[in-house]
């Protein structure tokens, strides 16, 4: 028995398909902008924003206008028609018991909490799964996942672990997160955002950029010699090395890395590339960095996606990974937009320019506050 993607979608500032956004990438479009005073915030940076009027006017287009109504605030609305336009490519009945719905966000409504009389319940990110589920008809109590930075991948392994057990045969995972000033406003105290575009692993680096999306993925177990994407394995460790700051030896990322590999089998030649968290911070790049030579993965071609989107937040994992594998679709490792001068102390194998491939198979990574390390390895096809 296997785990494999049947259905996909990204909603982001650069487009609302995996085609479309996997076409901005590929042709090295970038959504994040300069902002001197969003939401009268006084600093300048770098975001993107998904556009309100598209989303919108999609919505229009795939939800029934009265469900329309019942949502509330923008993370409701991409959370939903993400979720809506991949159940659709992948034909299933979502309305099945054996269907879960799985929600990874790291800040839910958080924005409502600036009302006068905020209805708590409502902010939490487990009333949009509910919302979500109840809008298909499905009868199961959605999962929802909130680790940090590391959510849109530990919800992709937990979907994973359920289908593995039994439990259920389809899962929608979705992640989602959008910005408001709460949100933009915690990272700046942190010291951490650049007021220019961010530069993954570059020694000019000055900080990270955030980014909204929404992005969803089926996955439905099959035996073994079905073809397509499928997940061989996902790890998640916590050094517990600090509330926001990395390990310097990167010891979860590397337990994450080794765990991963000798579940799925996968060898430093068998990988086309590992898709990092590479958020363009001091720290976080250096042990990313530490980790994967660690992991006796320095050889293997390295890339990340915050030049394009800046960070997701609970959308990273999922939006990151689908990229990822429509790009070695193409024989592609997408470049790493924004990196020049290689700035980290351990050799990592980074390109501002695409490059080539035939293999099928990769890691994801992911790292985040608290000390959490996450790590899942994907393959196309029946073997390698």
């Amino acid at each position: 028995m296997i785990v494999r993607k049947i259905g996909e979608n990204i909603i982001s500032p650069i487009g609302f398909t995996v085609e479309e956004n996997f076409s901005a990438v590929m042709a090295g479009r970038s959504a994040l902008h300069r902002y001197d005073s969003l939401w009268r915030m006084p600093f300048p940076c770098f975001v993107s924003l998904i556009p309100d009027e598209r989303l919108d006017a999609e919505l229009c287009q795939e939800v029934n206008p009265s469900q329309i109504l019942s949502l509330r605030t923008k993370f409701e609305k991409v959370a939903l028609l993400s979720a809506v336009k991949a159940v659709k490519q992948s034909g299933i009945d979502a309305k099945s018991e054996r269907v879960v719905f799985v929600l990874s966000s790291t800040k839910g409504n958080v924005e409502l909490l600036a009302e006068e009389n905020p209805d708590l319940e409502c902010v939490t990110p487990a009333y949009t799964a509910q919302k979500v589920a109840d809008y298909f008809g499905n009868p199961n109590v959605p999962l929802t996942v909130s680790n940090a930075c590391i959510s849109g991948l530990c919800a992709q392994i937990e979907a994973y672990r359920c289908l593995m057990s039994g439990q259920y045969d389809t899962a929608v995972v979705i992640g989602a997160d959008v910005l408001s000033p709460f949100i933009v406003a915690g990272f700046q105290s942190l010291k951490a955002l650049s007021d220019e575009q961010c530069r993954p692993f570059s020694a000019n680096r000055k900080g990270l950029n955030l980014g909204e999306a929404a992005a969803t993925v089926v996955y439905q177990v099959a035996d073994d010699s079905a073809d397509g994407w499928k997940m061989l394995a996902g790890a998640v460790r916590n050094d517990a090395n600090h509330i926001s700051g990395p390990s310097r030896t990167g010891e979860g990322s590397y337990r994450a890395l080794m765990t991963v590999l000798a579940d799925s089998g996968l060898t430093a030649n068998d990988l086309a590339c590992l898709n990092v968290h590479g958020t363009s911070t001091m720290y976080n790049d250096e042990m990313e960095a530490i980790a994967i030579n660690r992991a006796g993965l320095n050889a293997v071609p390295v890339n990340a996606m915050k030049g394009y989107y800046g960070h997701t937040l609970g959308a990273a994992g999922v939006l990151e990974t689908l990229l990822t594998m429509r790009a070695l679709e193409d024989g592609k490792v997408p470049a790493t937009r924004g990196f020049d001068e290689l700035g980290v102390t351990m050799p990592v194998q980074l390109s501002s320019e695409s490059m080539d491939t035939q293999k099928r198979a990769f890691v994801k990574l992911l790292s985040g506050f608290g000390g959490c390390n996450a790590a899942a390895a994907f393959c196309n096809g029946y073997g390698l």
